[in-house]
């Protein structure tokens, strides 16, 4: 499944409008924020139809996915978007996780919990607010805001780096790093930027991880940036995405596809956006001299006129 397609759930009273667009999209907020209501009205709309005055106007289908047959319910659904919430508990479950891997449709979360077996976006984590009244009328609009930033206590200058990851992209931040008396460490994975982050003090620390999976962490992380304001949150989303971005692999094909990525990346092939970037990557660099590996930084990367173009797509760190 791919785009993004507008979602419209109403009745005389609610009016829900957003956009979904990537495989996993989770809403999260306090209770009595309009979670619950959305998933009943759904579910009302589905099982008695026009008689449930509600209105789901979509392009694609829309259901409610949930009780003990959901496995069996999924094998029979193609090309829908699916809301799940956490009422639920197979949501936690490494099996959901693996269906969704390999499904072909859509998958709206509502749940306060951390879903660490799947790899969701910074960009796709949203809260539920009220806008007030529609149109002057007694319908009250709900709409989705997005909980966190890509960046968090930026601009800054670090005095140490943490990379998520143990290949290419740390390869890039340690080279860059040596030349500016900079110290740059792996945290080999997502889940341990948190333990790493717990033992700093003083430092000015600037965290740089793939925000195309780095939502479960989310929570932890954000908190402690808003504790500390030492310690800097900048997620792009992905390494690969920052060296397409930054102008070096030429032709238009890139650029729109960076315009709308959504409308390119098959969310059956692709379990997160960082893996379609990383093929893409590679594609667009195959038998060049820019020829890319997520294994190992290729050193042309590193030539002065090269890394500066892909520092100069990074905004608000300064090496």
């Amino acid at each position: 499944m791919k785009g993004s397609h507008r979602v419209i759930i109403q009745n005389n009273r609610l009016h829900y409008e957003f956009d979904i667009k990537r495989n996993i999209t989770i809403i999260q907020g306090d209770s009595a924020t309009g979670k619950t209501t959305l998933i009943n009205m759904l579910r009302q709309a589905e099982n008695l139809g026009k008689s449930s005055g509600i209105d789901v106007i979509c392009d694609v289908q829309c259901r409610v996915l949930e009780g003990a047959n959901w496995k069996l319910l999924l094998e029979n659904i193609s090309g829908s978007i699916l809301f799940t919430d956490e009422e639920n508990a197979f949501i936690n479950t490494e099996e959901f996780a693996a269906s969704v891997r390999d499904s072909d449709n859509y998958f709206v979360l509502i749940t306060r919990e951390n879903l660490y077996n799947l790899p969701y976006s910074v960009e796709e984590i949203y809260g539920l607010n009220s806008s007030g009244r529609y149109q002057n009328t007694k319908k009250v609009y709900q709409q989705m805001y997005r909980i966190y930033a890509n960046v968090q206590n930026v601009p800054v200058k670090p005095e140490r780096i943490i990379v998520e990851d143990s290949n290419a992209g740390y390869d890039f931040f340690h080279a860059v790093g040596n030349e500016s008396g900079v110290s740059c460490e792996s945290a080999g994975g997502k889940s341990n930027i948190f333990a790493m982050l717990e033992k700093v003090e003083e430092e000015q620390i600037c965290v740089i991880a793939d925000g195309a999976a780095i939502g479960p962490e989310m929570s932890r992380l954000y908190k402690m940036a808003e504790k500390m304001k030492n310690i800097s949150l900048y997620l792009p989303e992905s390494f690969e995405w920052l060296i397409l971005s930054s102008g070096l692999i030429g032709g238009k094909g890139v650029e729109k596809i960076l315009e709308t990525p959504e409308n390119y990346i098959d969310s059956k092939e692709y379990f997160s956006w960082e893996r379609y970037f990383t093929r893409l990557l590679m594609q667009e660099t195959k038998d060049s001299y820019l020829s890319y590996k997520k294994s190992r930084l290729n050193k042309t990367y590193l030539h002065p006129k090269n890394r500066n173009a892909i520092l100069k797509s990074i905004e608000g760190i300064t090496f």
